[in-house]
């Protein structure tokens, strides 16, 4: 019999066009056949919370060989198989029209069960619903929604959970970790996204599971760090992190500095792990600059000196900290091109905050073509990297950057005007109309490089230029018929030393 714990009218008018539409189109074929099928997962929690759908995903009592039967009524543009043992199809959904592809999974319910923590699960078909939903990770994604009475099934209050915008694990929170290490970073990177709380006992469960991080691969936890460090709520998933003590299992190059106690060595500073908080918060949500900010200070602990005064140094952090960077993104098995990019960014950090009115020309082009392609980035994070809570600083702060900015941004104004040049330059058209130099030059130059700067001429359009400069020159008054005057007299001129009519024939 269908479970319905409470039914939430218009909620699949929430999808978007194409995707309503295929969610009333599959729930169609599947009940006609008797069978089940309910939009499940995040689905279901985006729709709750009014967020943007990202997939589709389904969960029937058809098996695969009958699901994929009923879902060709259904009449995807192609089927597919994911994963046999686990029983699940995927389907495409091309509209050409509205140049959508959608991809669709449907599973068939099932159950897990872990032999050992070091083995695969063995699968079990021919479950009910809420036997599938339980072996879900957390209660907001253990929901199911059948698309055409708008009935929910929530045998875990995810939707209260939701409402209280908290992370729960469903049933034994260590039991679910267990089975799956990978949920202990899925809670925080959830927390991240979501701004939510994570639950008392579910965070508890995270610190007693967090060695069994090592049974994941790089890759998973690489995805995992990526999605939490983009969240809106970065800083919260990174205090679970920090709370959940694992950083010293996904993280080990930052543990100095999470750890970092600057009473215990006698130092007067700001706590560096606070202030890499407080940067990366204020970072924009861009991968690179967010793992810059990260790792910015990672070096701090053990460069740290203090002079006879008292006063603290990190002399050389910057640089140390680009290789701790290099090393952390290498062995996480990052994109080259992001590695290096965030490397560049820590090495530069310290010269982005540094501007002042004193600055040369030469000396900002130096900085933009070290940054390269990271300006923005650099600029961003040199500007994060005020946490001072005197406003005076920050106000100064603010100012360097906003300098630094401005100055960079007035050299390619000017470098862009530089290259609006006219096609022809003096010694092309002085050997083009056997004129002598004069100020008609200037006049012609000007003229062609303005309909250049209008984007009426190209700059390499010498033909057009040339064209143009002869019926200019044919004018028979104004400034340029005076000034071709002047040169057709002085092109007239004897050269000095040559007399001034030619002798007669002996």
């Amino acid at each position: 019999m269908t479970r319905c714990d409470v039914r939430v009218p218009g909620m699949i008018d929430q999808l978007p066009i194409v995707e309503r539409e295929i969610a009333l189109r599959l729930t169609e074929v599947f009940n006609a056949a008797s069978h089940e099928l309910y939009l499940v997962g995040g689905a279901v929690r985006d729709l709750l919370l009014g967020q943007h759908l990202v997939d589709l995903d389904f969960a029937t009592s058809a098996t695969p060989d009958v699901t994929r039967q009923i879902a060709a009524q259904a009449e995807p543009s192609g089927t597919y198989d994911i994963g046999e043992a686990f029983g699940t199809i995927g389907l495409i959904f091309r509209f050409p029209a509205d140049e959508k592809t959608i991809h669709v999974e449907i599973t068939t319910y099932r159950s897990e069960v872990y032999p050992t923590a070091d083995r695969k699960p063995q699968v079990t078909h021919g479950v009910d619903l809420v036997e599938d939903l339980a072996r879900r990770d957390f209660t907001i994604n253990a929901m199911a929604l059948q698309a055409r009475d708008a009935c929910l099934v929530d045998p875990w209050n995810g939707i209260g959970d939701l409402q209280n915008r908290r992370i729960v694990a469903v049933g034994d929170a260590v039991e679910r970790f267990n089975e799956d290490p990978l949920r202990i970073l899925r809670a925080a990177r959830f927390a991240a996204q979501l701004d939510f709380e994570i639950d008392e006992a579910t965070q508890a469960a995270m610190l007693a599971t967090g060695p069994q991080l090592a049974r994941i691969s790089r890759e998973r936890v690489t995805a995992e760090l990526n999605a939490l460090l983009v969240g809106t709520a970065v800083r919260r998933g990174l205090e679970v992190l920090d709370t959940a003590d694992l950083y010293r299992h996904i993280l080990p190059e930052l543990v100095p500095a999470v750890e970092d106690d600057q009473q215990k060595v006698g130092a007067r500073h700001k706590d560096i792990w606070d202030h890499t908080l407080q940067v990366v918060g204020k970072t924009p949500a861009r991968l690179a600059v967010r793992w810059a900010a990260l790792l910015h200070d990672a070096a701090k602990p053990q460069t740290r000196s203090i002079d006879a005064q008292g006063e603290v140094h990190f002399f050389g952090h910057e640089y140390v900290g680009a290789e701790i960077a290099r090393r952390t993104l290498r062995r996480l098995k990052q994109d080259k091109a992001l590695t290096e990019r965030v490397v560049r960014l820590v090495a530069l950090h310290q010269r982005g905050s540094g501007y002042d009115e004193s600055w040369t020309d030469a000396a900002v082009r130096r900085l933009a073509l070290d940054a390269e392609d990271t300006w923005d980035d650099l600029l961003d994070l040199a500007a994060a990297d005020v946490t001072s809570q005197r406003s005076a600083k920050q106000a100064a702060a603010r100012a360097r950057v906003n300098g630094l900015r401005e100055h960079f941004e007035r050299l390619q104004e000017e470098a862009a005007l530089d290259q609006l040049q006219s096609p022809l330059d003096g010694d092309v058209l002085m050997a083009m109309f056997d004129l002598p130099p004069g100020i008609w030059i200037k006049y012609v130059k000007e003229r062609l490089r303005d309909l250049v700067i209008e984007g009426d001429l190209a700059t390499d359009d010498t033909e057009t230029a040339e064209t143009l400069t002869r019926g200019w020159l044919a004018e028979p008054e104004g400034d340029l018929a005076a000034a071709l005057q002047e040169a057709a007299r002085r092109a007239s001129r004897p050269a000095k030393g040559e007399p001034a009519v030619p002798p007669a024939d002996a």
